[in-house]
């Protein structure tokens, strides 16, 4: 295969919604370039891009898939995405590493669902872009409303390059803004015609032209000044104005296709060629301590990890972008991350499933390797000594939330094993291991997030599992304070047991109490949030010194499983103040069991309050849909802390209880169409209402009774 220089690759990634037709545009490129000599469909499951089992059982694309053209001397690297954003982790991989985005619209529906989500990156990443208006052979297709949109979300930027003269059944042509020429499609698609602009619409094509041209001088002083002085620009220098604007996203042109008919695709590969910028002239990628790697290929060999992938048969692919130098199979290089020297046995370029091998890659280019055994997404391989680490990418934290049950106990070791694999695979979904509630939780984007790990776990592992909600880690506290005793007696036959403790408790947010002389005092910093502080109030020997720890074990066995819900104790103050003990049946096991039993009733005397985690939230929705949302808040127990605008976004700010944000994820997306996004964070524990308190106490102690049967 041909090696291509940096100034002749470009690499595009394709967003969009889900259904605006990101994987048929992949294949009529592919197709147009003559790569491929027969394009594939989605519905006949055999396009390039979307060649996962789960992608033709679901239809939708679940992971981004990497593919290359070769287009009049340019080699365009392409990067297939998912439109639903529960697979944003790999829309913003493929973001990170694009020198262009081309975000597709689906000309029924305009800026849909994720749109706006995706644009979010694109500008956080300061990546320029394109517009494509897909689907325009659509009986409903609206073109203007897809311009109008366009325009409320990226302002006056949204700049029409082409506009369709017919939409619907009858569309076939396109008025070119640049070249000032109309394309006529053939019926089946493909090459077009190149015609006059028809003289209905020279008026209206000459007035856009000139916005055009008044759009590209403005990001180029010189260019100005030629305008004022020409009162025109030629087709050279309206893309180099292009050019400059799409670099500072002041310029995100419009252009017109039917993928599906392969209308318009070619005409959008030669502007990319032309105009969109390549890898060695978009600002340099740096270091996690500034330093700029500049994308010359005479500088030291840098790749950056942006994608892992493990394929049967295969083993784990890393799917890297090369940012400085070059590489060459049987190459090596460090990884700084884990202090590994990594070779490369083989290199590769992938059209979706299909692996082309190469010799070398070179600085802008996109390649893959095989079983790099320490290298992960968002590594950085280098010389070993440069000190390099590129800054990482950013993952969304997760939003929905189960446990994960495995229906056969054998497979629960391998579990552990299979959930690690996914999560190398993909770093937005999070596995914790809880001992505190007892349950593996996996935590995702979303329920299409979850539906897809465990269709993997289930077709491609093997494992029989179920999705549980996740419980909720409550905590236990008292109001007041109570006094209690308990004597542990045992005698069966030689030396038995024997402690009895006095015990009073109080919350540490009281004053101590004088009543008690206190001897001693120790503060444990529980690792479960609060404190416990215990005090040694023993006089006159009524309890031996040695035997206090085993006290406070027992205090502390039954604060790890609290008495009214088996949830954690905190924030308790303990004084041990009287007690008795036998010289010879005394022991430790004794004076544990006292101090726990001791503790246990103290702790039903003393007001108990169950307390539960409360997250701040913070919701951005679109102004005409904040109604819904604040309803629904309010419906999940949430005070509103506050209100404020982001952008095109109103933000609500919100605590809300973690019992109450079960399914919000799903909630949300359908209460908004997915136009809303929101996250969350701990902020304290809260007292419990009273009913929900009663109804916890109950099914407790329905599951202690239960236990004991």
């Amino acid at each position: 295969m041909k090696t291509f220089d940096e100034k002749f690759i470009k690499n595009i990634v394709l967003v969009g919604a889900a259904k605006s037709g990101k994987t048929t545009l992949a294949e009529t490129m592919m197709f147009e370039a003559g790569l491929i000599n027969r394009r594939g469909t989605v519905e006949e499951k055999n396009t390039v891009s979307d060649y996962h089992e789960v992608e033709h059982e679901r239809g939708n694309s679940v992971y981004s898939t990497c593919m290359h053209t070769e287009w009049r001397d340019y080699k365009i690297n392409i990067i297939d995405t998912p439109g639903f954003d529960d697979f944003i982790g790999e829309v913003i991989s493929s973001i990170r590493v694009c020198d262009t985005a081309v975000i597709l619209l689906n000309a029924q529906n305009g800026t849909e669902t994720g749109t706006e989500i995706i644009w979010e990156y694109i500008e956080r990443y300061k990546k320029p872009a394109l517009i494509a208006v897909n689907q325009l052979d659509h009986e409903y297709a609206n073109f203007n409303k897809c311009v109008e949109d366009s325009k409320r979300l990226f302002g006056n930027a949204a700049t029409l390059m082409q506009y369709p003269v017919h939409t619907g059944n009858g569309f076939n042509s396109i008025i070119d803004l640049l070249k000032m020429v109309m394309y006529r499609f053939p019926e089946n698609g493909g090459k077009p015609e190149k015609l006059p602009i028809p003289d209905d619409e020279k008026e209206h094509a000459a007035k856009l032209h000139n916005e055009l041209v008044e759009k590209a001088a403005e990001n180029d002083e010189k260019l100005m000044e030629m305008y004022f002085e020409k009162g025109s620009l030629d087709e050279d220098e309206l893309r180099e104005g292009l050019k400059k604007g799409m670099m500072k996203q002041q310029i995100f042109p419009i252009f017109c296709l039917s993928a599906k008919r392969n209308m318009g695709s070619g005409r959008m590969m030669g502007f990319i060629d032309n105009v969109a910028l390549s890898a060695s002239e978009m600002p340099p990628e740096t270091t996690q301590e500034g330093k700029d790697i500049p994308c010359v290929s005479s500088g030291p060999p840098v790749l950056f990890v942006f994608k892992t992938r493990i394929e049967p048969h295969l083993g784990k692919l890393s799917f890297f972008k090369v940012l400085s130098g070059e590489i060459a199979a049987g190459g090596e290089l460090w990884n700084e991350t884990t202090d590994t020297l990594e070779r490369f046995t083989s290199l590769f370029i992938m059209d979706g499933k299909n692996r082309t091998p190469v010799d070398k890659l070179k600085t802008g280019d996109i390649g893959c390797t095989l079983k790099l055994k320490n290298t992960f997404t968002n590594h950085t391989l280098a010389p070993k000594g440069s000190g390099i680490v590129i800054t990482p990418i950013e993952f969304p934290t997760p939003r929905y939330h189960v446990a994960i049950v495995t229906k056969n106990k054998a497979d629960d070791e391998k579990l552990s094993g299979v959930l690690q694999e996914i999560h190398t695979e993909d770093p937005t979904l999070e596995v914790e291991y809880s001992r505190e509630l007892k349950q593996v939780l996996l935590h995702g984007q979303g329920e299409l997030h979850l539906a897809v790990t465990r269709w993997k776990l289930e077709n491609l592992y093997k494992m029989q599992i179920e999705f549980a909600k996740p419980r909720i880690s409550y905590r236990e506290t008292i109001l007041k304070p109570a006094v209690a005793s308990y004597r542990h007696k045992k005698q069966s036959g030689g030396a038995g047991q024997f402690g009895e403790v006095f015990m009073r408790i109080e919350p540490v947010s009281h004053q101590k109490t004088t009543e008690y002389s206190i001897r001693s005092t120790e503060t444990q910093q529980l690792p479960w949030g609060g404190v416990l502080e215990f005090n040694n109030c023993i006089v006159g020997g009524a309890i031996d010194a040695r035997f206090l720890p085993s006290i406070l074990k027992g205090v502390m066995e039954k604060m790890t499983e609290g008495p009214l819900t088996g949830s954690p104790v905190r924030d308790v103050r303990v004084y041990i103040f009287d007690g008795k003990m036998h010289p010879v049946d005394s022991n430790d096991i004794s004076f544990k069991i006292a101090g726990m039993m001791s503790f246990k009733e103290a702790f039903h005397n003393a007001q108990p309050q169950l307390l539960e985690p409360i997250n701040d939230i913070e919701v951005h929705v679109p102004e005409e849909l904040m109604g819904d949302v604040m309803s629904d808040l309010q419906s999940r127990r949430s005070v509103i802390m506050g209100m404020d605008s982001e952008r095109n976004y109103q933000v609500i700010k919100a605590r809300t209880p973690l019992a109450e944000l079960d399914g919000y994820s799903t909630t949300l997306r359908s209460i908004t169409q997915g136009r809303a996004k929101f996250k969350t964070s701990f902020a304290e524990y809260a007292v419990v209402p009273p009913d929900v308190q009663k109804k916890l106490r109950e099914e407790y102690r329905k599951a202690e009774a239960e236990a004991v049967a």
